[in-house]
């Protein structure tokens, strides 16, 4: 009984797929509709633009005309294979939330180029209840308590940062490290990149003080530490 709902909705031949007129609009409203569905999801507490949540939707029913296309053709899913190899290398970075959601609705553009519905629909039900789980739930968040810190620090070219701040920092913090240092204002300042840890949280206002002592009360600056967006 169960095994019956993931059954095709299309006349099968031994091992291919023979397309009907309402088999074929049938797949394509599931297809269109699990497309706006899995926008939906992407969408979720996630920054986006229009024109990739429009890809989106419109992506299950090109993989299924594709699937549609080339089944039980060897030589056409190569080409085919072919084709979608040339598009990912010339497209953009993204995110990794993007290439989920542009996998996701590939799976259930395959699954509704084959005429299994039903499962198409589960499939895109389960990854949406559970990406709004794993969204609001604190799996890979960040601790608010947090102590680590980046520190940037402006001092004049003639004052050697190799050590100056080393014995501040040992009273200071439980690990400190030299990330990047560069020059700026036509060589005359140097602004040098930290990372650390304070030992006290609510030391922080003393340390940056200190440090103003030293390097003649240029700009000091201390935050949380910058995560770059992630990349393909």
């Amino acid at each position: 009984m169960f095994d019956s709902l993931f059954s095709t909705v299309l006349v099968t031949d031994s091992s291919t797929i023979a397309l009907s007129g309402g088999g074929f609009l049938l797949c394509s409203i599931a297809s269109l509709a699990l497309g706006i569905a899995i926008a939906f999801i992407y969408m979720f507490k996630h920054e986006y633009s229009k024109n990739f949540v429009v890809t989106l939707a419109l992506l299950p029913i090109i993989v299924q005309m594709v699937i549609a296309l080339v089944n039980g053709n060897l030589g056409a899913g190569i080409a085919v294979m072919g084709v979608f190899n040339l598009v990912r290398f010339r497209s953009i970075p993204g995110s990794a939330k993007d290439i989920g959601a542009v996998f996701l609705a590939m799976a259930v553009g395959l699954a509704t180029g084959m005429g299994y519905l039903t499962l198409a629909i589960l499939f895109t039900a389960i990854v949406g209840i559970a990406n709004i789980v794993f969204v609001l739930s604190p799996l890979g968040g960040t601790l608010e308590n947090s102590s680590e810190k980046t520190l940037k620090v402006t001092i004049p070219e003639d004052l050697d940062y190799c050590e100056v701040f080393d014995d501040l920092f040992e009273r200071f913090t439980g690990k400190n490290e030299l990330v990047n240092a560069k020059t700026t204002n036509m060589g005359s300042l140097y602004q040098l990149e930290y990372l650390i840890t304070l030992k006290n949280p609510k030391s922080e206002k003393t340390l940056l003080d200190a440090i103003r002592c030293r390097n003649g009360n240029l700009t000091v600056q201390c935050g949380r530490p910058v995560i770059d967006k992630e990349k393909l």
